[in-house]
């Protein structure tokens, strides 16, 4: 690669370029100091021209008429072609329908003080969004906002004939996870006492999580909390548009909230939600999900659940074994996919497995994946398992996930902790008083019931994911850190799994089947290390 790319650049080009690329003379750089409508529309240009980056973005995107001011702010105003870039995608995206330019722009969003049901809807985004939430593990929800808790309060419900119960019915719940928090809390440290090599700082902090993960089955679902997003116009584009066909009249609001902040920044990019052919989309949306729901209740006899485990696998390629080994031997051949099938039926297990062994090869670390071979092999599992577990195994999102109803018809979790600590009676109280209010609202108001659903109580969903996605999610959701409730799922899936396909889940070697006290200790003892090789960290910081 040469020392220097472009030497077409005169001096005034030069410095009027300065400000928004990383170099001037190599052949790969960034963008930056430039809004993202801007960006966007410099690589779609980029596409279709056989110029460099820069010479578009001076040729195309500035003008080079003398600048009074020498500050960036004066100078960016008169040479950043903002109209230019948002008319380059009015002709094509919305003219041409040229969906893939609307990913090269995003945006950072941040929603706060939304529901439950409203973080679920966001998150529920697989491709193209980022989303972050508040912890329920690592803060706790027991603070009021003058004198109130902090749970949404649907119009719908609060302009019912329900608005009293419901009101009463969030106050008991946040009431008791309030009132609990001290006495849990001294119960986990009674049961696991800090150890001489372990840090204040460490232990209250484990101790502490510890409770708030017994406790947290007491939110309902119109639990406030904060969500951050970062996404690309395309991603953005389309989650505003299941928005406007969201029942709840809190996520429509959402949409609306959110299109007018991405308005503020990649306006070019969103344009088409606002459109006829956005709102058509919508009611497409609104009107598959009200007909497909109708012809449920019509045809399907009124069944109950039969028992079943809380993990079963459900669906899976019996031949997967041999399509992943051709696979494995697909990109190294110059053979038809056909033949190289044929092949592999002739091989002995032992051969097989030898393939796949050195596919897998010695991994040191559960950051060392299986590469796209394993994606060959999928499995679909039914799960049902109390809402808590739901939202963390939610977020991931290189899988297909469908959810039923939040409801309670499928009864709750009580940790057993907290019997041991003679809390359950009080736990429980305050979840089936929430169950009589879930179901007087159904009666009425089946689409918001939803909100005063506790996390504690199950619902059920299904899961397709292929084995490489298993690969990365079970190992990750098994770790000593993570909650036990999804830490088991996890542990299910793994097994039965192995089950099944014992040579393609051989490699999985860090998923943990162990039990823990204190699952979050070990995991901040190793931030205790890292804080010990900090320069300029005071030693009492380091112990509190």
């Amino acid at each position: 690669m040469p020392d220097t790319w472009d030497t077409t650049l005169n001096a005034d080009e030069a410095r009027l370029l300065a400000p928004f690329v990383t170099n001037l003379d190599r052949p790969i750089f960034g963008l930056r100091n430039l809004p993202e409508v801007v960006k966007g529309a410099l690589f779609s240009r980029y596409s279709r021209s056989d110029k460099s980056l820069r010479r578009i973005l001076l040729d195309e995107f500035m003008g080079l008429a003398p600048v009074a001011s020498t500050t960036l702010t004066d100078e960016y105003e008169q040479i950043a072609a903002i109209q230019q870039a948002e008319a380059f995608y009015e002709r094509v995206l919305i003219g041409y329908g040229d969906d893939s330019v609307a990913e090269l722009g995003g945006a950072h969003i941040a929603c706060e003080s939304i529901s439950n049901i409203a973080a679920k809807a966001l998150e529920d985004s697989r491709i193209g969004i980022s989303p972050l939430e508040k912890s329920t593990r690592y803060v706790a929800f027991d603070r009021r906002v003058d004198g109130r808790y902090a749970y949404y309060r649907p119009p719908e419900l609060m302009n019912s004939p329900h608005a009293m119960r419901y009101v009463a019915s969030m106050d008991r719940l946040f009431a008791t996870y309030s009132a609990l928090m001290r006495p849990v809390l001294a119960y986990v440290r009674e049961c696991a006492p800090r150890e001489a090599d372990t840090s204040l700082r460490a232990y209250n902090s484990a101790t502490r999580a510890r409770a708030l993960d017994l406790l947290r089955g007491l939110l309902p679902m119109a639990t406030l909390t904060n969500v951050g997003l970062y996404g690309n116009g395309r991603a953005f584009e389309y989650l505003l548009t299941k928005l406007a066909a969201a029942p709840q009249q809190e996520l429509r609001e959402l949409g609306q909230a959110l299109h007018r902040e991405l308005d503020q920044l990649i306006p070019a990019f969103v344009k088409r939600a606002h459109t006829e052919r956005g709102a058509a989309y919508a009611r497409y949306i609104a009107t598959n999900r009200t007909h497909v729901a109708t012809l449920t209740r019509e045809l399907l006899p009124a069944l109950q659940p039969v028992s079943v485990p809380t993990v079963q696998l459900v669906d899976f390629d019996p031949d997967a074994e041999r399509k992943t080994v051709a696979a494995i031997l697909y990109p190294h051949t110059d053979l038809p996919l056909e033949q190289v099938r044929a092949y592999v039926a002739t091989l002995t297990p032992a051969d097989r497995q030898r393939i796949i062994t050195a596919f897998v090869g010695e991994r040191d670390s559960r950051f060392h994946r299986p590469s796209r071979a394993f994606e060959e092999s999928s499995y679909t599992f039914d799960l049902l398992a109390d809402l808590g577990i739901y939202r963390d195994l939610q977020r991931h999102r290189m899988l297909t996930q469908e959810r039923q109803p939040y409801g309670v018809q499928h009864g709750y979790v009580t940790p057993p902790d907290l019997a041991a600590c003679g809390m359950a009676e009080t736990f429980n109280t305050a979840l089936e008083q929430a169950a009589a209010t879930v179901t007087a609202i159904q009666a009425d108001l089946p689409d918001v019931a939803a909100y005063a659903v506790p996390f504690a109580f199950r619902v059920r969903w299904r899961i397709k994911l292929n084995l490489r996605e298993a690969y990365h999610l079970l190992e990750l959701r098994s770790a000593r850190q993570g909650h036990p409730g999804y830490r088991a799922i996890a542990q299910e899936m793994y097994r039965q799994i192995s089950a099944v396909h014992p040579a393609l889940a051989a490699g999985m070697r860090f998923v943990d089947l162990q039990d823990y006290t204190l699952e979050r200790l070990a995991a901040e003892q190793r931030l205790d290390v890292k804080q010990q090789k900090k320069p300029g960290v005071r030693e009492e910081e380091r112990g509190q």
